[in-house]
């Protein structure tokens, strides 16, 4: 069995017991700043978490890969640097952006990465 990167352990479990027969996690990072609590990755799609809905509402979005049309890396600056130099992707799905930020470049790479693979391998 492959290792499952995550940060919280309750992400990790919220993501486990939403599974579809089969199904496997790839990853559960933890998001900061305002609206996104997290992200995580399967093999069948893109699970967000937003808390930007009112009245303290929560929401898990599941975004099958095929549905989604672009990953963005995000950067405030030029990428004279690195290309991976910002913990921030912007996942796009139709009209709408999920942008998410985490703690590490580290961790916006490999979910960009894991999210490019599956929306160029169809």
């Amino acid at each position: 069995m492959t290792k499952i990167a995550y940060d919280r352990k309750e992400q990790l479990q919220q993501i486990e017991s939403g599974l579809l027969p089969g199904e496997q996690i790839i990853a559960v990072y933890d998001a900061i700043g305002t609206g996104t609590g997290f992200l995580g990755l399967t093999d069948k799609r893109v699970i967000v978490q937003d808390k930007s809905f009112v009245g303290k509402r929560i929401a898990l979005t599941s975004i099958p890969y095929a549905r989604i049309s672009a990953v963005s890396v995000v950067s405030n600056k030029s990428f004279a640097g690195s290309f991976f130099s910002s913990g921030a992707i912007a996942v796009h799905v139709g009209t709408h952006t999920y942008e998410v930020e985490f703690r590490g470049d580290g961790k916006a790479h490999h979910v960009h990465n894991v999210i490019l693979h599956f929306i160029t391998s169809s």
